[in-house]
């Protein structure tokens, strides 16, 4: 699935910036009928290390009043979260109704770096894509939207990404060991990331892959993505 992503498609830097503003000014008056309409809104984005997530969610937010929205970055569990079930930690971040959160990796690294990394058993891992499904599915019951994103590069471009990180001091700090590790795993990731995909991509809540090997077009894919939902399930 993922190999047959056209990572080629880019998008020119005048085009890039025309829809952005286009974009992000609809979302503006969409995040407001999120809250109008009370319609809970979950956002996750998964996909390799470098593949822009970040800079996704920066444009995907920059124009939202900041009181509807938040980002919840997702690390190791720690304290509370690491002594409950895993799905614990992201319950309590849910969107009220009228609410917007952004979820920076998510549920998902129980079949993925928890699974590949040996966090949890085997049957953890097999066990979580029904989990997820439901967790999902209850969400989509209560009537939240569900955005899911595959941030997905090619690993030349990965270590392109890698190598900039690591010569421009403002950037250095997102590359750590931990990257470079990841990276020497990158095919069983790219299989785990696959089975993931098969897995848990439901009508309620599908997911989208995004070619994101040059950043404008990936965010572009993104912001549209999401606009063009919102504009169909709002009222």
């Amino acid at each position: 699935m993922l190999e047959r992503l056209d990572l080629s498609l880019t998008i020119p830097r005048e085009e890039y910036d025309r829809w952005k503003k286009v974009l992000q000014a609809d979302l503006h008056q969409l995040g407001y009928q999120v809250y109008v309409q009370k319609v809970p809104v979950v956002i996750v984005f998964e996909g390799w290390d470098a593949a822009g997530k970040g800079g996704v969610i920066k444009r995907l937010t920059e124009k939202i009043d900041p009181r509807g929205y938040v980002v919840w970055p997702i690390a190791a569990p720690a304290g509370e979260d690491k002594e409950r079930h895993y799905l614990y930690r992201f319950w309590r971040r849910l969107p009220e109704q009228g609410q917007i959160a952004i979820f920076d990796r998510s549920w998902y690294g129980r079949v993925l770096v928890e699974r590949l990394e040996g966090f949890c058993s085997e049957a953890d891992w097999k066990r979580a894509y029904s989990e997820i499904n439901q967790f999902e599915r209850q969400l989509s019951d209560f009537g939240a939207l569900v955005f899911k994103f595959w941030m997905h590069i090619s690993k030349d471009e990965q270590l392109r990404r890698f190598r900039e990180r690591e010569r421009t001091n403002y950037k250095s700090w997102k590359i750590t060991d931990e990257d470079w590790r990841n990276r020497g795993k990158w095919e069983d990731y790219q299989m785990a990331a696959e089975e993931m995909l098969l897995k848990t991509s439901t009508p309620n809540a599908p997911w989208t892959l995004v070619e994101a090997n040059d950043k404008y077009y990936g965010r572009i894919k993104v912001l549209r993505t999401v606009a063009e939902r919102l504009r169909q399930a709002l009222k």
